[in-house]
């Protein structure tokens, strides 16, 4: 489905209103600045830039998000770069600060080991292309249940909406995949229906 962003803000609005239009969360899906993000959401234009700035400000962000969520140093993930890549230490740690523009074999290894959607496009494509795609994700979920599984079982039980938030705070992706496992778990081998 290729539909212009703002199209797809508007079919995504008119099936989960501004619940699925969280700025936070979309920039950090999409490694756009949130100013970005929410101007994009506005109907406005961003500063324009170029795929040299862009490519060098998402391997930032990624990076800077990689570290925090591993709780890495920048030496450690300098290290696995450069020997997934195969690049020298220094020109892996000048990538990932986003002082140096990557070759597009690099760019090509750093979308794997990331493990970003749309390989080099992530990095290349332009803020509203770059938060269509993701936009499209979620409109999809909506405009084609079977897409995603979980809405699917949720249509197929009769939910209409489920809160995986746990009083205020959104559920971890460790915490997302236990309760995941439990379920599967349970749908597997479930309980001798004997035992009361």
């Amino acid at each position: 489905m290729d539909l212009p962003l703002p199209e797809t803000l508007q079919r995504l609005r008119r099936h989960a209103g501004e619940q699925a239009l969280n700025p936070q969360e979309l920039a950090a899906d999409t490694a756009l600045p949130e100013a970005v993000v929410a101007l994009l959401l506005e109907g406005d234009t961003p500063p324009a830039d170029t795929v040299d700035e862009r490519v060098c400000a998402r391997v930032k962000v990624l990076a800077d998000a990689h570290m925090s969520h591993h709780k890495k140093r920048l030496s450690d993930l300098v290290r696995e770069v450069q020997q997934c890549c195969g690049i020298s230490d220094v020109w892996a740690r000048k990538v990932l600060q986003g002082d140096k523009v990557p070759s597009v074999s690099l760019l090509h290894h750093l979308a794997d080991f990331f493990k970003v959607e749309g390989g080099e496009s992530f990095f290349t494509a332009s803020s509203a292309d770059a938060l269509n795609r993701v936009l499209l994700t979620k409109l999809s979920a909506y405009e084609d249940p079977n897409s995603d599984p979980i809405r699917a079982l949720m249509n197929k039980h009769g939910i209409v909406s489920t809160d995986l938030r746990m009083h205020g705070h959104q559920m971890s992706n460790g915490q997302m995949e236990q309760m995941l496992a439990d379920i599967l778990r349970s749908v597997i081998n479930p309980p001798d229906q004997g035992q009361r």
